[in-house]
């Protein structure tokens, strides 16, 4: 059976998805272009042709990764309802507690970052507008009355701070954090940053 012929974007785009989907299944080190060809059915050359390097095809696969994640994010906070709920919505589906997907391919990406600079500049990226969507509900709260958070962007941070690890540990340790108990742990910290009572 013949294959559908792509546009440009439309191939980068399975390009991306496939490399996606290789990198959670091998993870980065042993991920290769062959993986991404031959899941694909197409030649190495094609995968070179439009990713120079492997690196260059990691480095863009999490930037659709970050990007999907973004989007959802946005999504969940864009929503027309309260801070509070559109913030604990937004933290129960990134904490490895939700339905946030992908966990092990970030913290992949975020050993790998160490030595690759272009990875590191979409980790970065995706950090800094993660704190920022949610320093700015934080901020909507504070002016609507319903949070008390003299520094939203501080908060910010922390909050991710603890999600980041509790997802380490969820994800690298299994069983060593039972999923209740992180939960209550993030709920705490909610109300701790937000000057709430924990059943607000």
């Amino acid at each position: 059976m013949a294959r559908v012929r792509l546009s440009v974007a439309e191939r980068r785009e399975e390009l991306l998805r496939a490399a996606i989907e290789q990198i959670e299944a091998r993870g980065v080190a042993a991920v290769r272009i062959a993986d991404v060809a031959s899941a694909l059915g197409v030649s190495n050359a094609l995968v070179l042709y439009h990713f120079s390097t492997k690196e260059k095809l990691v480095a863009a696969a999490f930037a659709r990764a970050a990007e999907d994640d973004l989007t959802h994010l946005r999504k969940l906070l864009g929503r027309r309802t309260s801070a509070s709920r559109r913030l604990r919505a937004a933290v129960r589906w990134y904490a490895p507690t939700g339905q946030a997907k992908g966990w092990r391919l970030w913290i992949e990406g975020w050993a790998v970052a160490l030595r690759e600079p272009a990875l590191r500049d979409v980790t970065k990226d995706l950090d800094q507008q993660w704190k920022a969507a949610i320093a700015e509900v934080i901020a909507e709260g504070v002016a609507a009355g319903e949070f008390r958070c003299p520094d939203p962007a501080a908060a910010a941070l922390r909050l991710t701070a603890l999600l980041d690890g509790l997802a380490v540990q969820l994800t690298s340790y299994p069983g060593s954090v039972p999923r209740s108990r992180a939960q209550e742990w993030v709920d705490e910290a909610l109300a701790r940053e937000l000057g709430l009572s924990e059943e607000q």
